[in-house]
Parts: structure tokens; C-alpha cells; sequence
């Protein structure tokens, strides 16, 4: 044939190159011939899914081979009462991943621009780029976003601004009182996309509570998700909040029975599990403690975070060092991809995973 399949794609599709995502166990055991393998490259709860979750997954076995509530009934109703909005405000996605590019279909055109930040999740020039719209990519300051430099950069042309709060992969945040400003100065016709895909493990004052804005503010939209604190990230379960007229824009794009029923029976319970959220914390607390001391005691620079990883700086490039680090059966995130060549973005585990890591990684140190 005269053309190449390629060239039958859109613009933007033929020059996008696919999400990497971490090496999954099982791969890294045929390459390697590895038995134990500790995996901290993709922000996992190491505590599996909660008991009840299980309990509630279980009980929905029976009817798998019925389609799914396409409208997920049950679970936008537990997230209305946890969250105090109208389950018109609310958005379910196959992931919170779903969600962005939902907004991407919906709003973006070729002649539309989105603002988002340098070393912010790699999404977000994905769904850009695959719509044919333009990224206008902000430099950071600090491995955060500049939010002045950011709202300097919109334009007519502008119809997104996404911000990930906390940011992935660095772990920087906004306070309230910088977004808060930033979203009273943002014009009417973009959307804001607050990512808060990590928001559960924040502890800090000055984080914002973003619900309480959504009255404020109807060009905002929130998304999180259950892949993170809540454990689910195998059933790719989230969700979007926002004004009612955003959300009804974003169901006509949305398909139907985009969440199976395991996933929407194992959320409902979720976000009502208090109890397994508080454990969850608890360890990556102690966690993150752990491994940022260890970093000290080695005198390597880490990026301070407050989601369930950590972006540590190798003061060198850490490809050779990641290599190395998969054939001592450890499994973490290089991130030259967000410009960041001396990085490596490590995931808080168990105790003992955590352990595991740091004997692994000095004894790969030692011999670089």
C-alpha cells in the first residue's frame, strides 16, 4: 500500500508515544530469574484491599454475568454522603485517568491550548496531544508548579489548566491560599482540573479543601481515585466532582459500563473504610520516615513529598543505577521522562519492602 497505517492515524496519535508503565512482577521473574522481587514503581497500597472490600467483592460474584450499573447508583450515592454534594456533581471513571481524558474529548479541539506544569503527570500531554490541541508546558520552580506563570500563559485559545495537588512524580502541593487565588483570577471560559489523585495522605494546614470551592467556582473539577489510599488500583475505579453542567457534559462522552461491578461494589465500601485508611496512612508515614533518613545517612537529596512516594536524587544519571536495582529484584520508577535524568521515584511500601530497597540500593552504590 502507498501510505503507511501510521499516517492514517490524526496528527497528534502519529507523534504520541505510549504511557510506560512500570515493570510488572511476574515480567521481571522471566527476565531475570528472580524469586523475591519488591516492587515500588507504580504508588500501590502495599496493603492490598481491606477486608470488607473483599467481603463486598465477593458478594458480588453472583451476578458477573450481568451488565454493570452503568450509572453507578450505589457508588456515587456513598461518595454524595462522604463528599456532601448532589450525585449530579459527581463523574465515575475507569481510573481517574478516565477522567482527564473525558475532559480532553469534551472541551479540546485543534485550535484549543491546555496549560499544565513541567515534571507534572505524564496524562496530561498524553490526552492533549491525542486530541491535536497545544501543550504550553510551564517550567517548575522548586519541582512544583508556578501558578503565576501559569496564569500568565492563558489565553483566549486556553480551555484547560490542569494542576496535580499533590504532584506526581515529584510530591510538591499547593497551598489554599495559592490556588484559592489562582482559581478566583482564572477567566470563565477554562477549566480547571485539580488532580488530587494523593490528597488522602496529605497532612499538612495549609492543603486545601477543595470541595468546599466547587459552588464558588463552576469551571472546577476535581478528580481522584481509589487506585492509591484505598487500594484498588487493580479494578481502576475513580472520579470526578464538579458542577452539575461540567458532569452532564462529561456523561454524554463517558460510555456506558465504563466500571465493572466488582470495581463499583469494592469502592462503595471503600470510601465509607475508615479504619483501613487510618492503617494506610499510618505506614506510609512511617515509611516515608524510614527511607528519606536512609537517603540522609547516603547523602543523597530527596525531594520533599507528601503522597506515597519519593523522588530521591541519585546526583547522577540513574538509569545504570535503576538497571542494576532490577537485578537485585527491586522495582522502582526512573523519571527522565518528566526531565528528571537523576531521579528515581520510589514508592513507600511495608517495612520490610522498604528495607529491602535501601540494601539493595546501597549495595548497588557502592559499586558504581
Amino acid at each position: 500500500m502507498q501510505h503507511s497505517i501510521i499516517q492514517l492515524a490524526t496528527s497528534g496519535v502519529q507523534t504520541l508515544v505510549p504511557y510506560q508503565p512500570g515493570k510488572p512482577i511476574s515480567e521481571l521473574e522471566r527476565e531475570l530469574g528472580l524469586t523475591k522481587i519488591v516492587k515500588l514503581a507504580s504508588n500501590e497500597n502495599p496493603l492490598g484491599p481491606s477486608e470488607k472490600v473483599r467481603q463486598a467483592m465477593q458478594a458480588s460474584f453472583a451476578d458477573l454475568s450481568r451488565y454493570p450499573d452503568g450509572n453507578g447508583f450505589a457508588l456515587k450515592a456513598a461518595l454524595a454522603e462522604k463528599w456532601l454534594v448532589d450525585s449530579k456533581q459527581i463523574t465515575l471513571g475507569n481510573g481517574s485517568n478516565e477522567i482527564l481524558e473525558l475532559l480532553a474529548r469534551a472541551f479540546l479541539s485543534t485550535e484549543h491550548e491546555v496549560v499544565f506544569s513541567q515534571h507534572a503527570f505524564a496524562v496530561y500531554p498524553l490526552v492533549t496531544q491525542a486530541v491535536g490541541a497545544q501543550a504550553r508546558v510551564i517550567p517548575a520552580v522548586d519541582y512544583g508548579h508556578d501558578l503565576k506563570a501559569m496564569l500568565a500563559a492563558i489565553t483566549e485559545k486556553t480551555r484547560l489548566v490542569f494542576i496535580a495537588n499533590p504532584n506526581n512524580p515529584t510530591g510538591t502541593y499547593l497551598t489554599e491560599g495559592a490556588l484559592s487565588e489562582f482559581l478566583a483570577a482564572v477567566p470563565e471560559h477554562v477549566i480547571v482540573v485539580l488532580d488530587e489523585a494523593y490528597y488522602e495522605y496529605v497532612a499538612k494546614s495549609d492543603y486545601p479543601n477543595s470541595i468546599a470551592w466547587l459552588a464558588q467556582f463552576p469551571n472546577l473539577v476535581i478528580t481522584r481515585t481509589f487506585s492509591k489510599a484505598h487500594g484498588l488500583a487493580g479494578l481502576r475505579v475513580g472520579y470526578g466532582l464538579s458542577s452539575p453542567e461540567i458532569a452532564d457534559i462529561l456523561n454524554r462522552v463517558r460510555q456506558p459500563f465504563n466500571n465493572n461491578s466488582l470495581a463499583l461494589a469494592a469502592a462503595a465500601v471503600a470510601i465509607k473504610d475508615s479504619d483501613y485508611l487510618a492503617e494506610t496512612i499510618a505506614l506510609n508515614n512511617a515509611g516515608m520516615q524510614f527511607l528519606t533518613a536512609e537517603f540522609s545517612s547516603l547523602g543523597l537529596p530527596w525531594i520533599e513529598s507528601v503522597g506515597n512516594f519519593v523522588a530521591v536524587d541519585l546526583q547522577r544519571e540513574a538509569s545504570s543505577i535503576n538497571t542494576a536495582l532490577l537485578h537485585k529484584g527491586v522495582i522502582v520508577r526512573p523519571v527522565a521522562n518528566y526531565e528528571m535524568p537523576n531521579h528515581l521515584r520510589i514508592s513507600i511500601g511495608t517495612a520490610a519492602e522498604n528495607e529491602f530497597f535501601i540494601n539493595a540500593l546501597k549495595a548497588v552504590l557502592a559499586n558504581v
